[in-house]
């Protein structure tokens, strides 16, 4: 047997679908010789098992046929997409992942980190969605170029904008501009479950999910609503944000949600004329509550005046401005939580039956306590609110 031998027997091999064979693709990429003995390995582009045993076996006939005593064919495919393997409620299964933003406080730049993280996924080839439910400042239209612009109704149900290969719904695009919503807890907990149910996403491989700042309602309505696959904390290198960060990160744990790292927003400040990087505020304040929750910084976002001016324009910084210093690290932050999520699915992804609602019909399980640290014994239907002011009765 020789290499060309090998080489004619396997031009025989068409690749499914095509007239064309896997040696004229140039997928043939190593021959091992031995005797009459014959190893080759093969690479394909599809994921499908069926293309790769069809392969195998028509190369192994042809080997044989060429005087092959044994042919062993190694055949390299692409991994199959994965898709969320979360379990329990789910009231958007068509939604394969979600990543929840948070942080403990406002003013962080958790929306500016959302829209960049979403764009950063869509740019990886990902099927991506971007929910702004931040009901009190819903900005991130604006920042997605969107401004304005109001969706369409096909039914019952709400058609999401798209922008910069990303779809977004966010409460902004369904107001008057400037108005102000003054919501009690419990229609917010509304608000968020219709964001999922109601509206026309696609099958997204992931839905980012820019949350309120803090720990309350909407945090705890959209758990009990889907399984978040995993969630990521913004904050700033000072102590007063990190302080707030902890109870972020403390609320993933309560929550059952993986944490897929901290992003350190504001981490020094890059001239626009020089290019130099100072540190103004402070960086890499971070690491200890990272270690202190077995996470990671997965990105030190500078402030750079064209995150700023992106936002405010409509053009966020990763698409329109690839090769600065901030996109760059947002990309590296996506391929980060796109490889978490990956391997929390891998591990069997999450299950959201433990946040659940235990208290019986007609009583509400508000913030003050949640349905992950519900009290044994439920209080009994009154007529009278519970006084947290969730607007439960």
């Amino acid at each position: 047997m020789t290499e060309q031998i090998v080489k004619d027997a396997l031009s025989k091999v068409t690749y499914p679908g095509f007239s064309k064979d896997i040696v004229a693709f140039g997928f043939v990429k190593n021959i091992t010789i031995d005797g009459t003995k014959v190893s080759v390995d093969v690479e394909v582009t599809s994921s499908a098992p069926e293309v790769a045993e069809q392969i195998k076996e028509e190369a192994i006939t042809e080997l044989k046929m060429a005087g092959a005593s044994e042919a062993t064919i190694k055949i390299n495919a692409p991994v199959i997409p994965r898709e969320g393997s979360s379990k329990g409620k789910n009231i958007a299964p068509h939604v394969k992942n979600f990543l929840m933003i948070s942080s403990g406080k406002g003013g962080v730049g958790k929306s500016t980190t959302a829209v960049n993280i979403a764009i950063s996924l869509a740019k990886q080839g990902l099927k991506v969605g971007l929910l702004d439910a931040d009901i009190y400042g819903p900005n991130i239209p604006r920042m997605m170029g969107l401004e304005g612009v109001k969706p369409q109704i096909e039914g019952q149900k709400v058609i999401p904008l798209q922008a910069y290969g990303v779809e977004m719904m966010s409460m902004g695009s369904l107001m008057d501009d400037g108005a102000a919503l003054i919501w009690r807890g419990a229609m917010i907990m509304k608000a968020i479950e219709q964001f999922l149910r109601d509206i026309l996403w696609s099958e997204l491989d992931c839905l980012v999910i820019d949350m309120p700042p803090g720990t309350g309602d909407a945090q705890l309505s959209l758990a009990q609503a889907v399984p978040v696959t995993a969630g990521i904390t913004v904050t700033t290198p000072q102590k007063v944000s990190l302080d707030d960060s902890r109870r972020s990160l403390d609320m993933f744990k309560k929550l059952d949600i993986p944490i897929a790292g901290i992003v350190e927003n504001m981490s020094g400040f890059i001239a626009p004329d020089t290019g130099v990087e100072y540190d103004i505020f402070g960086k890499g304040t971070t690491q200890p509550m990272a270690d202190e929750f077995n996470t990671k910084i997965i990105a030190q976002i500078p402030i750079e005046p064209s995150i700023r001016t992106g936002g405010d324009e409509g053009k966020p910084i990763v698409f329109a401005q690839p090769d600065s210093e901030s996109a760059k690290r947002f990309m590296i932050a996506a391929e980060t939580i796109w490889a978490k999520i990956e391997e929390i699915n891998a591990a069997g992804g999450v299950d959201n039956a433990s946040v659940q609602p235990n208290t019986p019909p007609g009583v509400s399980a508000c913030s003050t306590g949640g349905a992950a640290a519900a009290a044994p014994k439920a209080p009994e239907p009154s007529g009278e609110s519970c006084g947290t002011g969730c607007g439960c009765h």
